[in-house]
C-alpha cells in the first residue's frame, strides 16, 4: 500500500445479541425509582414521627430546569439525566380529612408525571384481632394504640404515569435508614389509589 492509498473503511462494530436495550431501560427506570423513594422517605424522616400525610408531585427535572434554571446548582447530577424526576412537596395535608376521600378527589395536571405520598400507620399482626373490641371506631383505635404488639410504620409510595411504582416502609422500632424496606408491592392498595389520581 502506498502512502497516498485511501484508508480502508472502518469495520462496523459487532452487536452483542445478549444485550437487551429495553431490559436495560427498565432496570435503569427501576433504579431511579428506588433512589427517588429513598430520598423522599429520608427527607420526611428528618422531621421525626407523628406527622400528617405528606404529598409530592413529580416533575421531569429537565422540564423543571427549563422553567427555573437557577435550580441546577441544587439538583446535582440529576441535571444530566433526561429521565430524572424531581419531587415537589405540596401544601400540608389536614389530618382530619379521610385519606380515601383525599385521594378520590385529587387530580394532577398533565405536566405532573408522577406522585408520591408518605404517611404513618399503626399496624397490628393478624393474631391481635381477637384482642380488639367490636365497639365504636374511637374504642378500636384506642385499643390498637395501646396493644403491646403494635408497630408504628411509615409508608412511602411513588407512582408514575407510565406505570412505574415503588414503596418504602420504615418501622419506628427499627428507625435507621439501612432498615427501610423497599419494593414494588409492599402497600399495593395505597399504590393503586395513588395511581388513580394520575388517570
Amino acid at each position: 500500500m502506498t502512502s497516498d492509498s485511501p484508508a480502508p473503511p472502518p469495520e462496523a462494530p459487532e452487536t452483542d445479541p445478549s444485550i437487551d436495550p429495553a431490559g436495560i431501560a427498565r432496570a435503569q427506570r427501576a433504579m431511579r425509582l428506588v433512589q427517588l423513594i429513598r430520598e423522599i422517605e429520608q427527607h420526611v424522616a428528618t422531621a421525626g414521627w407523628d406527622q400528617n400525610p405528606r404529598f409530592f408531585a413529580l416533575a421531569l427535572t429537565s422540564e423543571l430546569l427549563a422553567l427555573e434554571p437557577g435550580l441546577a446548582a441544587t439538583l446535582g447530577d440529576a441535571v444530566h439525566d433526561p429521565h430524572s424526576l424531581t419531587p415537589i412537596e405540596q401544601e400540608p395535608l389536614q389530618g382530619d380529612r379521610p385519606l380515601d376521600d383525599l385521594l378520590a378527589t385529587t387530580t394532577w395536571p398533565p405536566e405532573v408525571v408522577g406522585a408520591a405520598i408518605v404517611l404513618e400507620r399503626l399496624v397490628l399482626p393478624p393474631t391481635a384481632e381477637t384482642d380488639l373490641p367490636d365497639d365504636d371506631q374511637a374504642g378500636l383505635e384506642s385499643a390498637a394504640a395501646s396493644h403491646p404488639e403494635r408497630q408504628d410504620v411509615r409508608m412511602a409510595v411513588v407512582v408514575t404515569r407510565d406505570g412505574g411504582r415503588i414503596c418504602a416502609l420504615r418501622l419506628r422500632s427499627h428507625d435507621v435508614d439501612a432498615d427501610v424496606l423497599v419494593g414494588e408491592d409492599l402497600v399495593p392498595r395505597l399504590a393503586d389509589a395513588l395511581a388513580a389520581t394520575l388517570t
